[in-house]
């Protein structure tokens, strides 16, 4: 059965799972812990993502990421490219690091954010790697000690999580800890990282409950979610390929983009590839760069082949272009 393509949006949640092969360690030191810091920091900053919850175990780690103005999926490449290229290196091996592809869920944020910053955070604890949860606070690859103030990172949106537990910070942080503690006894959550109907109704109990009253509802693996939110999601997903399979039908490729945002801005279709720092330039390219990126699947690293700019740059000219054609109702079709 040929596996499913991932499911990504402006904005989306996404619990990211990430395992080595056969189990094997990919953080063998402190060294290959800081060195994974120092990549996922700059990528998250280098593209707007947010990152609510993360944890390294020797043999995996988690994230909680929202997506920023690259897709999740070139922000994980990057990611698990460069970390498996630096600890092959350092530590003398060849062959892949990670276990197939790393899995991905998209979170109904109201119902699930609280709940997985919880899991994800007691992850270290579960593992034993720490004794208890006041050493939890003061380990350094984990994202509780950043809630917490013993290991802040700057990448890590600790506010967002704080904000949902008050607005003093001391008085939030001391309700964040007794909701983190009553998440100590429950173990390995299957609803929170199991899959299909389970995943999209919240546990076994809802979905004897659901059987029992002959309710059926819409469910899908790569969702975490109630009927109506994987229903939202899928119908969201489907029109994003719709519109890129009728962009692709039509011929349509980068170059033929760039000659439809000239058209729009009523210039030459090669002043869009000039650069230059005036409003029109700046408008045109960003256009460029969302519309390829995220409508006709283009790589960011291939834009910015193209562009003669950095992959960075390329990011941040996503999030422009999709704030110009919100703004101004421009429509790539």
């Amino acid at each position: 059965m040929p596996r499913q393509s991932r499911i990504d949006a402006p904005g989306a949640l996404h619990h990211i799972m990430v395992r080595g092969i056969e189990r094997c360690k990919i953080f063998r030191d402190d060294q290959d812990r800081h060195h994974f810091l120092d990549r996922l920091g700059g990528i998250i900053a280098g593209t707007g993502t947010g990152c609510y919850a993360w944890a390294l175990i020797p043999n995996h780690f988690h994230l909680l990421l929202r997506t920023g103005s690259a897709p999740i999926a070139s922000v994980m490449r990057r990611l698990l490219t460069g970390h498996a290229i630096s600890f092959n290196r350092r530590h003398r091996r060849c062959g892949h690091l990670f276990q197939n592809r790393y899995k991905s869920v998209l979170c109904q944020e109201d119902a699930y954010l609280l709940e997985l910053v919880r899991y994800i955070h007691l992850n270290p604890l579960r593992a034993k790697l720490v004794a208890d949860l006041k050493a939890l606070e003061k380990y350094p690859f984990c994202g509780h000690a950043g809630i917490m103030g013993s290991h802040r990172q700057s990448w890590q949106d600790v506010e967002t999580v704080l904000a949902y537990f008050g607005s003093q910070g001391g008085a939030a942080k001391k309700s964040y800890r007794a909701f983190v503690t009553q998440g100590i006894d429950q173990g390995r959550r299957w609803d929170l990282t199991g899959g299909g109907l389970i995943r999209s109704t919240g546990g076994w109990a809802a979905v004897k409950t659901l059987k029992e009253e002959k309710v059926h509802l819409k469910s899908d693996e790569r969702i975490l979610g109630d009927g109506a939110f994987v229903e939202q999601v899928l119908s969201k997903s489907q029109e994003r390929y719709d519109r890129q399979r009728a962009l692709k039908a039509d011929g349509s490729g980068v170059d033929e983009l760039a000659a439809r945002v000239a058209r729009l801005l009523e210039m030459k279709s090669e002043q869009v590839w000039q650069p230059g720092k005036s409003r029109l330039q700046v408008e045109a390219r960003s256009l460029l760069c969302y519309w390829a990126v995220r409508e006709l699947g283009e790589s960011m690293t291939a834009m910015s082949r193209r562009l003669g700019i950095s992959t960075p740059a390329v990011s941040k000219a996503v999030a422009r272009g999709a704030a110009i054609a919100e703004k101004n109702g421009y429509k790539i079709l």
